[in-house]
């Protein structure tokens, strides 16, 4: 496999935070988090392989290569272990960090991998959806962003309360979805096919959370907890699959629980 550079946004300063979005989404998935978490860590957006303005892996993008992906990334950038958030295929590949002893500490919003087969089946024609919806309104999706109603359109599904997010946030499924390479590929061998195999290496702290009006996720969060050691679910209320715009302060208040359990000296 050839490992290529991923595209990446880096701002604050303290402990290293590492942003990793889901499936068919791009870096600015975080951006209503940058202001409040970048005012405690060094924070790492990437834009996943195939995604946003990252170029595609070669050979099959398991889990486990999209993984190496990120650690080579890491590498380059000379960052050893750090903090990392992720939400959906981002917190699935951030749990894979901790089990390779590469996190201090890890946020995990609504992580893949442990679904059962209607739930990724239910997942799978979501996806399938949403890629179809987005590569067809692809020309109008910036004249969309700019209006309330354009978002909720545009993000219906993944926020609960997608009229609130930005504008900046409306437009992921642009350069997600709607222009993403490697897209079946990477829906079969890294959602569909993927089993966790390795949790019980972990020895972070980890919360893994929901949103409680989560339709994408279904049960398979909670899931994870008797799997990992010291594991604490949490629930986001009102919150979608990739509620980073509906439940902000929450979600930034578990990455600064988590640093803290971690030792970190620098959050609030």
């Amino acid at each position: 496999m050839t490992v290529t550079t991923l595209e990446h946004d880096r701002a604050g300063r303290g402990e290293p935070l590492v942003l990793l979005h889901g499936f068919g989404s791009t870096r600015d998935d975080f951006t209503a988090l940058l202001p409040a978490l970048t005012a405690s860590f060094e924070v790492w957006s990437f834009d996943l392989p195939g995604h946003g303005a990252s170029p595609m892996i070669d050979g099959v993008p398991s889990v486990a290569a999209l993984t190496a992906a990120v650690v080579a990334e890491l590498d380059a950038q000379g960052l050893d272990t750090v903090h990392v958030l992720g939400n959906s295929l981002g917190a699935r590949i951030a749990l894979e960090l901790a089990c390779e002893g590469r996190a201090r500490s890890v946020v995990a919003i609504s992580p893949s991998g442990l679904g059962t087969p209607a739930e990724r089946v239910h997942q799978a024609n979501l996806m399938v959806t949403s890629r179809l919806l987005n590569v067809a309104r692809r020309p109008f999706i910036d004249a969309l962003s700019e209006t309330a109603a354009g978002r909720t359109l545009l993000l219906a599904g993944m926020r609960a309360r997608p009229w609130r997010a930005s504008p900046t946030e409306a437009r992921i499924g642009k350069d997600g979805f709607g222009a993403q390479r490697g897209f079946w590929s990477t829906l079969v061998n890294a959602i569909v096919v993927d089993v966790p195999r390795h949790l019980r290496r972990i020895d972070c702290p980890v919360i893994v959370a929901q949103g409680s009006w989560d339709i994408v996720g279904s049960g398979q969060t909670p899931r994870y907890t008797p799997f990992i050691r010291d594991a604490r679910f949490v629930v986001l209320p009102g919150g979608g699959h990739a509620p980073m715009s509906d439940n902000p302060e929450l979600i930034v208040d578990l990455v600064h629980h988590a640093a803290r359990r971690a030792g970190a000296v620098s959050t609030p």
